[in-house]
């Protein structure tokens, strides 16, 4: 006779998929429909720091997961908030970010709008921002920032000139 087993069951896991450096299904979307766009793009490539590192002055206990008393973090150094945006287009004129489910305990919120604080208050140009939920809403952002002028290639001198003399030394 067969024993049940003790415990819970185990989870049928789906199989990984290949997504190379892409963390989700979804950023490997929006990387992919950029390059057939042949928008040019960098991937997890720049990092703002929205607030800098500091030490607190006074008291402070914090608690902790793995003791049971709080730990004394008087005077230490709190960690810098940063946030590194997905996909940013070429001179930071446009930037996607890809967010799938987003539980409400994720801190996301918060540090989109201290992202969005900081463009306004960094005295560059702001970029076009676009946050994608989904294949469709990507397809969407990426008409709009054509739509915008980002996508068209710019041709430099020596390229324009290759062009005229390939162009003429055929019609000879």
């Amino acid at each position: 006779m067969k024993r049940k087993a003790k415990g819970t069951p185990r989870r049928k896991t789906a199989k990984k998929k290949n997504l190379g450096k892409y963390k989700s299904g979804l950023e490997k979307t929006c990387a992919d429909l950029l390059a057939e766009s042949g928008l040019s793009f960098a991937y997890e490539k720049h990092e703002y720091i929205l607030m800098d590192k500091f030490r607190y002055p006074g008291t402070y206990l914090k608690m902790t997961s793995k003791r049971k008393d709080l730990s004394d973090r008087t005077n230490k150094v709190v960690l810098p908030i940063k946030y590194t945006p997905d996909f940013v287009g070429p001179d930071k004129g446009w930037i996607i970010e890809t967010k799938g489910y987003t539980p409400s305990h994720h801190d996301f919120p918060m540090r989109w709008k201290l992202f969005l604080n900081h463009l306004i208050d960094s005295g560059e140009p702001v970029p076009a921002l676009f946050i994608c939920k989904n294949k469709r809403q990507i397809e969407e952002a990426i008409e709009k920032i054509k739509e915008l002028g980002y996508g068209k290639k710019r041709a430099n001198k020596r390229t324009t000139r290759r062009k005229l003399q390939n162009s003429d030394s055929q019609a000879a």
